[in-house]
């Protein structure tokens, strides 16, 4: 049973926010109370068909004593009973505490692991896959750095991807990603096994993370494009090393101005979620055991290609699917990865 008292609390915030925009907030503050509003409507608008629930099947209850209205009341009950239970689980994941950063863009890179050029190959698959996500989903994904292998392969890859719930769908995706098939590299046919690492990082703004020029050191080479073909003779690359991590951005797609630019905002992303990382160990030690850890040295998936499967080893998920999810379809997987989170911390809640 959810807690009523907790449920009138939510909808007289909801209340007081909806009235706050109406009598019109100082323009300061109209776009915080619009967010908390916005964040708040989902789960007033369950509240609300919740209670109403509540109260149709204390009317039908009332009616089985009026002869009259018996037989009515004794087809409604036994629907309302069913839907209620449902709600109230509805309900329990919509008073979850939210991720902060699940509204936000991500900023996604992709780098082979293990398996030399096949795990290359196999880190562009993925590139791709992710791309046809975001187009599935209507979001805007656009390639940051993308550095190639000779033989078509991806060395290096970074994009920003910008929509609705971009974070909240993809953080699951940071981890180790296994690759069992014949490369095309191989004369004998026989299987390997390569890896690539992917890692979603959460937009950070300048507000969000603080970074003092002395904290930097900026660097300009000359950039290379795809296989070392179209050679650009300026000095448009831009490496930009964050001195107190050791962490190291490059970014050569553009010009050296957007370059730079680009590279500090994925130092922003990297040193944020770093941040999020400390804290979330701080706050649970058993966080590596957790789905949504983001744990980049975790094997979290395999990709069989003689079995056509796709297996996700954090919730035993396997489907046979596998040239329909490297073309993109990954809504059942991630799904299955959301439900599971939400079971988690429901049981971490109510234990």
């Amino acid at each position: 049973m959810v807690p009523l008292e907790k449920l009138a609390q939510i909808t007289q915030r909801f209340e007081f926010l909806e009235a706050q925009l109406h009598a019109g907030a100082a323009p300061a503050e109209i776009a915080r109370i619009s967010r908390e509003y916005s964040d708040l409507k989902p789960v007033a608008d369950e509240i609300a068909a919740y209670r109403r629930a509540l109260d149709d099947l204390a009317e039908a209850e009332a009616m089985l004593a009026d002869p009259e209205m018996k037989a009515l009341a004794e087809d409604e009950i036994p629907a309302l009973k069913a839907r209620i239970p449902v709600m109230e689980q509805a309900l329990r994941i919509a008073l979850l505490p939210k991720d902060s950063a699940d509204a936000r863009p991500a900023i996604l890179e992709i780098r082979p692991g293990t398996g030399g050029e096949e795990a290359s190959l196999f880190a562009g698959d993925l590139a791709r896959m992710y791309q046809r996500y975001a187009e599935r989903m209507g979001w805007r994904f656009e390639v940051l750095e993308q550095q190639e292998s000779d033989l078509g392969g991806i060395k290096e890859f970074t994009a920003h991807v910008q929509g609705e719930g971009v974070y909240a769908r993809l953080k699951f995706e940071s981890g180790v990603h296994r690759v069992q098939r014949v490369p095309e590299t191989e004369a004998g046919g026989r299987i390997h096994t390569s890896a690539a690492t992917v890692a979603v990082l959460p937009e950070a703004e300048e507000v969000d993370i603080d970074i003092p020029a002395s904290d930097i050191r900026i660097d300009t080479m000359r950039s290379s494009g795809a296989g070392g073909q179209h050679v650009n003779t300026t000095d448009s690359a831009v490496r930009i090393t964050h001195l107190p991590s050791g962490i190291v951005v490059t970014s050569s797609e553009k010009s050296q101005h957007q370059n730079r630019a680009i590279a500090m905002q994925v130092l922003r992303a990297r040193l944020y979620e770093a941040e999020r990382e400390r804290l979330d160990k701080e706050r649970s030690d058993a966080r590596k055991s957790q789905v949504g850890s983001g744990d980049r040295s975790e094997r979290i998936r395999t990709y069989n290609f003689p079995q056509g499967r796709m297996t996700d080893h954090r919730i035993n998920l396997t489907l046979y699917a596998l040239a329909q999810i490297m073309a993109g379809d990954l809504t059942e997987t991630i799904d299955a990865l959301i439900a599971n989170d939400q079971a988690e911390k429901l049981a971490e809640m109510e234990g």
